[in-house]
């Protein structure tokens, strides 16, 4: 009988900050999430945890950086967006972005963004009942967003990883293409990855997603200085051997 090779799992995001013990606090009083025995904070199984590292100078954002954000998923945008301000979270006014997502904004106590996005468009949201006592009815830490300038070397990376591609969200009045990764066997309700509901299909995900956001204006991107704040990598349980997740920060699951 031939065993299958589990598929990999995108566990951690590492992010250099200069008060690792007031991020983690925040993320966990602020938005809900749990500390975990490995030392880093997040929600369900299968999703990825946040680890907060010191760093030496403070956080920097930059349009080219190949770091973007993360984004939580939530089956409620608008009773989020309620909860954190009553939280004295200063978050952006929900609003849906053409046919890619209703989503908000805001900025944790480092200054890195985090987005907030509905399982729904505005509008198309089912009458169910939520738990109102989790943050926008049950938070999943469904995306990091990584930058590339090219797509062709990142489609060549996720298959050497193992990734699945779920969607492909053409943004040209935006100056990008948007483009998302699993280690999934689930297929998206349709073949095309360019179909429109295979995107909110992809933010109804229990577990997190690598968006790529593809700029369309020439040029590098650049990373934080060694020691800087901002991110550090991720690391992948089961990652394949020579597989090209450097390219992302990706690193196998160090064992203990």
């Amino acid at each position: 009988m031939t065993t299958k090779t589990p598929m990999p799992t995108l566990a951690t995001i590492r992010l250099r900050c200069a008060d690792p013990a007031a991020q983690s606090a925040f993320y966990r009083e602020v938005l809900g999430m749990r500390a975990r025995a490995d030392g880093t904070v997040g929600y369900g199984e299968g999703q990825a945890g946040l680890l907060f590292e010191p760093a030496r100078a403070p956080y920097a954002p930059a349009p080219r950086d190949l770091y973007w954000k993360i984004a939580l998923s939530v089956p409620d945008l608008d009773l989020a967006c309620r909860q954190l301000r009553a939280r004295g979270v200063e978050v952006g006014t929900p609003h849906q972005v053409g046919d890619i997502a209703y989503l908000a904004h805001f900025r944790d106590p480092e200054g890195f963004t985090v987005e907030l996005i509905d399982h729904w468009f505005q509008g198309d949201r089912p009458a169910d009942a939520r738990d109102t006592e989790r943050l926008g009815g049950g938070p999943c830490l469904n995306l990091l967003t990584l930058r590339a300038a090219e797509i062709a070397p990142v489609e060549a990376a996720v298959a050497a990883m193992g990734m699945n591609r779920l969607s492909i969200v053409p943004a040209p009045t935006l100056g990008f293409d948007l483009h998302f990764y699993a280690f999934t066997d689930e297929v998206p309700p349709n073949p095309d990855p360019r179909a429109i509901e295979n995107r909110t299909w992809v933010y109804r995900r229990p577990y997190t997603v690598l968006e790529i956001q593809h700029l369309k204006e020439a040029g590098g991107l650049a990373r934080p200085e060694p020691g800087a704040g901002g991110y550090a990598g991720a690391s992948v349980r089961g990652l394949p051997p020579g597989s090209q997740g450097a390219r992302f920060g990706f690193e196998p699951v160090r064992q203990a």
